[in-house]
């Protein structure tokens, strides 16, 4: 498959935060398994939503391309600060085009 051709593939992504590593991720993995997110594509990070410099969300975040779904089960999963997590929201939703 060519380059072109695997830019054109849309892909579904899951997003698991837990904020810390004493705590489990299991039942929102369970839940993107449920929407049939393959489990290599579900990125899951350990750590406080306060930054978004994550290991995991970085990752996920060069991966996808436009027309991409990420998933995650609820807003707060995807940031702590509402100001901020609104600015993430709106970079990924906007400027690039991506469907959350």
């Amino acid at each position: 498959m060519s380059r072109k051709e695997e830019e054109k593939i849309i892909m579904d992504y899951g997003y698991v935060r837990v904020s810390s590593v004493s705590q489990n991720p299991d039942r929102q993995i369970r839940e993107m398994l449920k929407k049939e997110i393959k489990r290599e594509n579900i990125f899951v990070d350990r750590c406080s939503g306060k930054t978004f410099k994550r290991p995991e969300f970085e990752r996920m975040i060069k991966l996808i391309k436009k027309g991409d779904t990420i998933y995650f089960t609820s807003f707060d999963r995807l940031g702590r600060n509402y100001r901020e997590t609104l600015e993430m929201w709106n970079t990924l939703t906007k400027k690039n085009k991506w469907i959350l």
